[in-house]
């Protein structure tokens, strides 16, 4: 069992398993923007803070996969 935890954590699973997730919803979400007849203001404002927090959550991915040592 010990062995199998050294693995899941060097493979760094949750966090991919978690970035994909947060990608797959934004998409969703912009997917549902462009499917709209007449998009309101609160709409679009929605819909860039969702992309704009993905800008954020992909830089804070990248710089903890940077960091993280490969043995």
């Amino acid at each position: 069992m010990t062995d199998w935890w050294k693995r899941y954590i060097q493979f760094n699973l949750t966090a991919k398993l978690t970035m994909l997730a947060s990608v797959a919803m934004s998409w969703r979400c912009a997917e549902w923007f462009m499917n709209l007849e007449d998009p309101t203001t609160q709409q679009s404002a929605f819909v860039s803070v969702i992309m704009g927090v993905m800008t954020g959550v992909y830089g804070i991915y990248l710089g903890k996969e940077a960091r993280t040592t490969k043995e």
